[in-house]
């Protein structure tokens, strides 16, 4: 009769366990279809961007497997409304020791909410600069320009400035050169605008400026500004300033910098660095300083 008895428990957890099991498999399955699913659909909304579709479902994906993992408990006999208020204490208790990573969470929903970046923007987050490619409850994720992945924890992004590079579409371009001060300044900020206006990036509305920026101490500095695409900033700035300096030298500009002059007053007599022999050679001056050794002789019986 015992027997009788163990083998149905044993029969019932089986069940237990292998509707759990499926249950739990399923679910998991439907929690990233779903979420998947509100992602494409959010896409394809026109008032939703990919940063909030990316955020929306991955809250989705969260609240789904929550979900599962409280409806698998009950295949064993938990009670979840208990087990809900121990959670809520435990919550408090745990959020009372990870303030930080709340500030994160509750960070990374006013950057969903507000959308100060969106994935894709190239911006300056607390002194890092690199492309958005992923915004979830903790981390912004940057692409650097060279290829490196940064993670910005969401609180430093809120509790910095941001500067976003792309949002209006265009960037302006600002070289700094150095003429001399013998040289035309006129003649300088004309071959300088030549070049930025007569590339075709350049925008002729906001309208380029050219002017003299200050009287540094070795070089009278002049300054042009002019608006680019946002993603095509880099390179112009690049290229302009290469072809800037190939045209000041055809034109005789100068373009100054320090110099370091070593003066000697003659108390000090001059030495030139010793030579380095050859090593044959300086073996073969040793052995011919070294003295030769006296001969041996027999003494005589």
């Amino acid at each position: 009769m015992s027997w009788d008895i163990r083998s149905e428990e044993l029969i019932l957890w089986i069940v237990r366990i292998g509707s759990a099991a499926l249950i739990l498999v399923v679910g998991l399955w439907l929690a990233f279809f779903i979420s998947r699913i509100v992602r494409n659909k959010a896409l394809e909304h026109p008032r939703i961007d990919a940063t909030l579709a990316a955020f929306l479902s991955t809250m989705l994906r969260y609240a789904l497997i929550i979900l599962v993992l409280l409806i698998v408990l009950q295949q064993f006999g938990v009670q979840t409304t208990s087990l809900v208020a121990v959670l809520g204490a435990s919550a408090l208790a745990v959020g009372l020791a990870l303030q930080g990573t709340l500030t994160n969470v509750a960070s990374g929903i006013m950057l969903a909410i507000i959308r100060p970046y969106h994935i894709g923007d190239f911006v300056e987050i607390n002194g890092r600069e690199g492309t958005v490619i992923d915004l979830d409850l903790f981390f912004t994720r940057l692409r650097s320009p060279d290829e490196q992945i940064v993670m910005v924890p969401n609180g430093q992004a809120t509790a910095n400035s941001i500067v976003n590079h792309t949002q209006n579409g265009r960037r302006r371009c600002v070289i700094t050169i150095g003429i001399g001060y013998e040289d035309d300044i006129d003649r300088g900020l004309d071959v300088m605008k030549d070049i930025m206006v007569g590339d075709s990036r350049a925008f002729a509305d906001p309208p380029p400026w050219f002017r003299l920026k200050d009287l540094g101490d070795y070089a009278v500095n002049i300054q042009g500004r002019a608006w680019v695409p946002a993603e095509q900033h880099g390179r112009y700035k690049s290229e302009m300033t290469k072809l800037i300096k190939e045209a000041f030298d055809r034109e005789g500009i100068d373009m100054p910098y320090p110099h370091t002059v070593e003066l000697s007053k003659g108390e000090i007599e001059r030495r030139d660095p010793p030579i380095k022999l050859a090593v044959s050679q300086t073996i073969k001056s040793a052995s011919a300083k070294q003295p030769s050794s006296p001969s041996r002789h027999k003494r005589k019986s």
